[in-house]
């Protein structure tokens, strides 16, 4: 349950501070007072998404706080399922900044709005008027069934179970895309791997196979400019290695007069070392130099082929091309292996549809066996609330189709009065009437869902009367086992109270802000009297007002 409400910087709020009980909570006021202000902070605390317009100062930061109670509730796994501290305290903080962002806080540790949003509901169920035209909704009257039912196991298992099935229906669909796609690549890709295949280039060097052309192609050439290099360092005159040594001959006279001389002999020695090593190298090698037409022809050809598939691949090396070559064989292989993916997804698709309907079948039954009784318990509640004559109809129905809910349809059907054919309820059911309903339905939800507070806003709109005595009794029925905060304009429902709190406005210093205020008993009276009779309160409305509270 809530105990207390922090406010600052909120529409026009300034700075307030509320503590609620237990039981049966009223809040009154003008029409414009605020009321809606106080569900909006809520709201916020509970995972609403926040925006600038909501501060009265745009300049400081808005922050709202409320501290809840709630040991007797059992909320340990849902705080435990989106890694949250539980706290039989539990304080949750929501601040809204000057720069429009906002911040969120459970017991002091910053959460995300989709936490705050996950543990919201737990702590307070708010019923808006917007709720009320929600009750036509085939979806809210499904939850309704269900919680009468306890399907809340089931239905996370069947919500789970359509999720998978979604899934890999959709990953059928996008194989059976992808073969359509793959088919008709498939026949270009395989002649682009074969070609690529039969080059036979796993091993190739490019560089080797150009320098290799080359040579083939200018051995004439080449064998004859080596044999005139030989020639020149061996010819017995005026070779280059006959002069040399010459020198050296020379200079072995002087060795002896100081080694300047002699490092001259070994400088010059050495030159005539690499001179004959590279005669013999180059001799050699214009001797392995012949011309060798047919090798030639081959390594064209396969030079050929290269500069042919690389231009085609628009890659500049071999290992390019093998990449290549790689990813077309894997292509390949994929959509070759598509056939076999698509029919094991095709039996996974059929396997899961099978688990879904039959959970969807458990969820109907248990759903049927349910109707029975929440009819009885609505009629029985609208029967006190001045409705002896209604009747509902639940058609419920199970088909083939996996709904979000379910597999079932459902149609509510409605009259209030005999002898009047039953139609659907937001065409037949009139403003008061849907109120009352809605009533009913809450205080049997009460009886079967453990929730700490329950707020309802001006629930008893279109009722007035003895029938709004009756709404009164039940919803102080209801708040015996749990926290029940009401906003209303009827005296009637106001009298009924454990604690009554008001919302006014006031203005200090020419600025209008909403205050909210405990009512004492003698308070009470007069909130209840100006509520029967207006702003001038009568002694037969002051005398009205004490009946009611006694």
């Amino acid at each position: 349950m809530i105990t207390t409400i922090s406010i600052k910087n909120y529409a026009l709020i300034e700075d307030i501070r509320m503590d609620f009980n237990n039981g049966l909570t009223i809040i009154t006021g003008e029409t414009g007072a605020g009321k809606s202000i106080l569900l909006g902070a809520l709201s916020l605390v509970l995972g609403k998404r926040a925006d600038l317009s909501s501060m009265k100062d745009a300049s400081k930061k808005c922050v709202i706080e409320a501290e809840f109670a709630i040991e007797k509730f059992k909320l340990q796994t849902i705080f435990e399922e989106n890694d949250l501290d539980y706290d039989a305290h539990t304080i949750i903080r929501r601040e809204i900044l000057p720069s429009g962002k906002s911040r969120a806080f459970i017991n002091d540790t910053p959460v995300t709005l989709s936490q705050l949003q996950a543990v919201g509901p737990h702590l307070v169920d708010i019923h808006s008027q917007h709720e009320t035209l929600s009750l036509a909704e085939e979806n809210y009257q499904m939850k309704v069934i269900d919680a009468l039912a306890d399907n809340s196991s089931l239905r996370n298992t069947y919500s789970e179970q359509l999720q998978r099935y979604k899934t890999t229906s959709e990953a059928l669909e996008n194989a059976k895309i992808e073969k359509s796609e793959a088919s008709k690549e498939i026949d270009y890709n395989t002649f682009l791997f074969t070609e690529l295949e039969e080059a036979n280039l796993e091993g190739i060097d490019q560089d080797q196979l150009e320098e290799t052309y080359e040579t083939l192609s200018n051995a004439e050439e080449i064998q004859e400019t080596l044999s005139k290099v030989v020639q020149l360092f061996s010819e017995e005159q005026i070779g280059t290695l006959e002069t040399a040594k010459e020198a050296r001959a020379a200079l072995n006279q002087l060795k002896n007069y100081g080694s300047v001389y002699n490092s001259l002999w070994e400088r010059l020695n050495s030159v005539i070392i690499e001179l004959d090593d590279l005669s013999e190298e180059t001799e050699q090698i214009a001797t392995s130099i012949e011309a060798d037409p047919q090798q030639l022809l081959e390594i064209n050809e396969k030079l050929q082929t290269l500069h042919k598939l690389q231009q085609k691949h628009n890659v500049a090396t071999v290992s390019e091309l093998l990449d290549i070559k790689n990813e077309l064989e894997t292509s390949i292989t994929n959509t070759n292996n598509l056939d076999a993916r698509i029919e094991n997804l095709e039996k996974e698709v059929i396997t899961l549809q099978g688990e879904v309907r039959k959970t969807g079948g458990l969820i109907h039954n248990s759903r049927e066996k349910v109707i029975p009784k929440l009819k009885e318990k609505l009629e029985a509640i609208l029967a006190k609330l001045g409705l002896p004559n209604a009747r509902f109809d639940f058609k419920l129905t199970h088909t083939e189709t996996l709904r979000e809910n379910g597999t079932d349809t459902l149609e509510l059907l409605f009259t209030a009065n005999k002898g009047t054919t039953m139609g659907s309820i937001k065409k037949v059911a009139s403003g008061g009437e849907m109120s009352r309903i809605m009533l009913a339905v809450k205080a049997v939800l009460a009886e079967y869902q453990t929730l700490p507070t329950l707020i309802f806003d001006e629930i008893d709109t279109g009722v007035s009367g003895e029938i709004a005595n009756k709404m009164a009794a039940i919803m102080d029925g209801m708040s015996q086992g749990m926290q029940l905060v009401s906003i209303t304009h009827l005296p009637q429902i106001a009298s009924k109270g454990a604690q009554h709190i008001k919302v006014y406005k006031e203005d200090v210093n020419n600025v209008t802000v909403t205050r909210l205020k405990t009512l004492t008993e003698e308070e009470r009276i007069v909130e209840i009297a100006q509520m029967i009779g207006g702003k001038k309160v009568t002694d037969s409305a002051l005398a009205h007002a004490k009946e009611l509270l006694n």
